[in-house]
């Protein structure tokens, strides 16, 4: 599971500093994008119930994505074409037979890990000069990253993988 940073809640942090507060916050959210495919089957993670491409699997390897753009790029320098990543956001949804739960998992934790550690040593209000859109605060780049939005998507997406296997169990209602 995704390692929250001191391992305390978003209410434990009220009287910490704001870097502690948004850490924690992006720590939470994190984790329960991570755990968004608990229980599933390889199947069901990968299965499409909108018309877009987005899977439970793919949202969280989109969310990869945005760790390593966010964090690998706006804060280190690193181009995304160094990092592996698809030139297009929208790209980082889109599934691989090599894409498993354990291996997007996998590299959603690595993903996680290396962006405390990019950040460790910085302040919010240190200008980060990686990213393309040009110099970003990384108090920006906190509130820009937050996997919050993609935690309702999940949400309502494992309702329904988890709906359709119960209807399946019980038959039609």
């Amino acid at each position: 599971m995704v390692t929250r940073q001191g391992g305390r809640t978003s209410f434990e942090v009220t009287g910490e500093p704001l870097k502690v507060q948004l850490e924690t916050f992006l720590d939470e959210h994190r984790a329960a994008l991570y755990g968004c495919l608990d229980g599933l089957t390889e199947e069901q993670a990968r299965r499409r119930l909108v018309p877009s491409d987005t899977t439970l699997l793919g949202l969280v390897k989109h969310v990869t994505y945005a760790e390593r753009v966010w964090f690998g790029e706006a804060v280190t320098g690193r181009p995304r074409q160094e990092m592996g990543l698809p030139p297009r956001a929208a790209d980082a949804f889109i599934l691989t037979g090599a894409d498993t739960i354990a291996s997007v998992r996998r590299a959603h934790e690595e993903a996680c890990a290396a962006s405390r550690r990019a950040t460790a040593g910085l302040d919010l209000d240190d200008v980060l000069r990686g990213h393309w859109l040009g110099p970003l605060p990384l108090r920006w780049v906190y509130l820009h990253v937050d996997p919050a939005q993609h935690c309702g998507h999940a949400d309502i997406l494992r309702e329904q993988i988890l709906s359709d296997r119960s209807t399946a169990a019980d038959g039609p209602r």
